[in-house]
């Protein structure tokens, strides 16, 4: 809470991502469960048993091709990053079950003057970024999917703290397990993050062979594209929901609500 920020003519304290999130979750969160539509999520022979099945028909075989990039890409991260050369971090699965997911490090632990790590897009480095950009930074997951914590196609794993910002609804992404990616196949207003999760609801509530099938041919097209994944990078993080019900991110929020923030801060 030391930074300023401006909106409009008025400076303002530009509040940490969990303040920001406490003051939207006292704010909004209850309205927006109240006002939100239930999710019905779709149980068939497929979503049951067979989905399964085909995760691990396709990793078991992927996992293993793929071993021996992952080792030059291990070896790789170890001159570009050092030790450790693995990124680990506690992500939500299936019925909010929490797993652990294993990446490749990307980022340097490069600190400013008063010893305080830089921000993330700072601390990419060029073969870090190359790994992101081309999705190879993901390949690990293979792993997880065989082990079960993962599916091929299903709504992405997310860390825990996103969890206690969410509506009810959009909580019920975790009725599946949650895969390497849930490709938008509808059309949302809103923000990032509120298009990715009603996506992913409405993926929960039509999952079937043949979405997954369409999806799968999106998510090999989106891998060979060449544009990085720049949400984590660039810090715009989900910290809750706007007046209307839809998911919002750090700065936007302090622009609907810096002033009101402020004032309550004062009080």
């Amino acid at each position: 809470m030391e930074d300023k920020a401006t909106v409009g003519n008025v400076n303002l304290i530009q509040y940490d991502e969990e303040a920001i999130s406490d003051f939207l979750k006292r704010r909004n969160l209850a309205k927006v469960n109240a006002s939100s539509a239930p999710v019905h999520p779709r149980r068939t022979v497929y979503t049951r048993f067979i989905k399964r099945g085909l995760d691990f028909l396709v990793s078991f075989p992927a996992f293993v091709i793929l071993l021996p990039f992952n080792i030059i890409f291990g070896i790789c991260t170890f001159f570009d990053v050092g030790r450790p050369i693995f990124y680990k971090q506690t992500r939500i699965g299936k019925d909010e079950k929490p797993f652990t997911i294993v990446k490749f490090r990307n980022m340097n632990n490069n600190t400013d003057q008063d010893g305080k790590l830089l921000p993330a897009r700072e601390r990419v480095t060029k073969f870090g970024f190359f790994m992101r950009s081309h999705s190879l930074d993901e390949l690990l997951n293979f792993w997880s999917v065989l082990k079960g914590d993962m599916s091929i196609i299903g709504p992405r794993p997310l860390p825990a703290f996103f969890y206690d910002r969410m509506s009810d609804r959009h909580r019920m992404r975790s009725a599946v397990r949650p895969g390497l990616e849930c490709p938008r196949v509808i059309n949302v207003e809103g923000e990032l993050y509120q298009k990715q999760f009603e996506n992913d609801v409405w993926y929960v509530e039509n999952v079937s062979f043949r979405t997954d099938i369409k999806m799968i041919f999106l998510l090999v097209k989106m891998t060979f594209a060449t544009k990085a994944r720049t949400s984590a990078a660039g810090g715009i993080y989900f910290v809750g929901y706007d007046d209307s019900g839809r998911a919002i991110y750090k700065d936007l929020a302090i622009e609907k609500y810096g002033r009101e923030m402020e004032t309550e801060r004062k009080a």
